[in-house]
């Protein structure tokens, strides 16, 4: 059975081959053959479906990556206005406990400002640049093997059209020495022995050539088969690093943003002591003792 220049075997006269990694839904099983694409017009080869796959990997790899470099701008932006509102003045003329309350939530926010301007500066250098950096080496390796392999299939191709050329060459030689031989059996003409002769000697020739086609192809195919195992095994190999990779920098993702709310409470937890102090009768008594402008009460006049 023939496939876009590959033999297999018939399922009719041959049992079902033993799987590679039989306990695994393994790359290297299941993408020998070829594939109807989306429109049902062409095929792709079993391999081009797997660079599809890997190459829609790292399309996502690079989105993920975009997604956190517009996180890292809102949160730097966000910085930006909580330490520009930190340093308004409303209200900075607030007396007593409640005063120094107010001038605490104000403080807070540059706080928290600094706290997200950190958590900005991380998901940079711990989660959108090595997300970039992976992206480099997957393209780097995943080029090396889309075009191992195409050149093995065109090589092989080659060899199935020299097979399929010295076949038609040896049909045609032998309908030849087929004719020369009716030809002496009723000796249409003394030449016929000897053009015979050559003609067998054609058809030798051919059916040489065809074993010599076919040897060739069936080593070209070997080598094929052989790095279609290799190579399937390595896109294999890329797609679970990649996946375990992008979800070890999600997770780094998680834990800073928790970190942040952690910090985030931890800046707000001295407003709340000191919002738990506010003591309007103590304020009046500061206030009073500070601007108070005599503390004798008028008399009644006498006569």
């Amino acid at each position: 059975l023939q496939i876009n220049c590959v033999t297999f075997p018939h399922p009719d006269v041959m049992p079902e081959q033993q799987l590679l990694k039989p306990s695994e839904w393994s790359y290297c099983d299941y993408f020998w053959a070829d594939k109807k694409d989306s429109q049902g017009n062409n095929t792709v080869s079993g391999f081009e479906v797997l660079l599809q796959k890997q190459l829609k990997g790292k399309q996502m790899q690079k989105e993920m990556a975009e997604f956190v470099r517009e996180r890292i701008k809102i949160e730097e932006e966000y910085a930006k206005n909580l330490s520009k509102l930190s340093q308004n003045s409303l209200a900075a003329q607030e007396e007593g406990t409640l005063g120094e309350a107010w001038a605490q939530l104000k403080k807070s926010l540059a706080d928290e400002a600094e706290v997200h301007l950190k958590f900005s500066s991380k998901l940079q250098s711990e989660v959108e640049k090595p997300l970039l950096n992976f992206r480099e080496n997957f393209k780097k390796d995943m080029k090396k093997c889309d075009h191992h392999i195409a050149d093995l299939r065109k090589h092989l191709a080659s060899r199935y059209a020299a097979v399929e050329k010295a076949r038609k060459a040896l049909t045609e030689r032998q309908k030849d020495l087929e004719m020369k031989t009716q030809q002496l059996e009723v000796k249409l003409s003394n030449k016929t022995e000897e053009e015979m002769k050559k003609a067998r000697r054609k058809s030798t020739q051919a059916g040489d050539d065809l074993m010599r086609c076919v040897d060739l192809y069936n080593q070209a195919q070997s080598k094929w088969f052989e790095e279609m195992v290799t190579t399937t095994l390595e896109l294999e190999r890329l797609e679970v690093e990649r996946v375990e990779m992008i979800r070890q920098h999600l997770c780094q993702y998680t834990q800073l943003r928790h970190e942040t709310d952690m910090f985030n409470q931890s800046t707000v937890e001295l407003v709340d002591q000191l919002l738990r102090k506010v003591d309007p009768a103590k304020d009046r008594e500061l206030w009073v003792k500070e601007h108070k402008t005599g503390d004798i009460r008028p008399v009644d006049m006498e006569i």
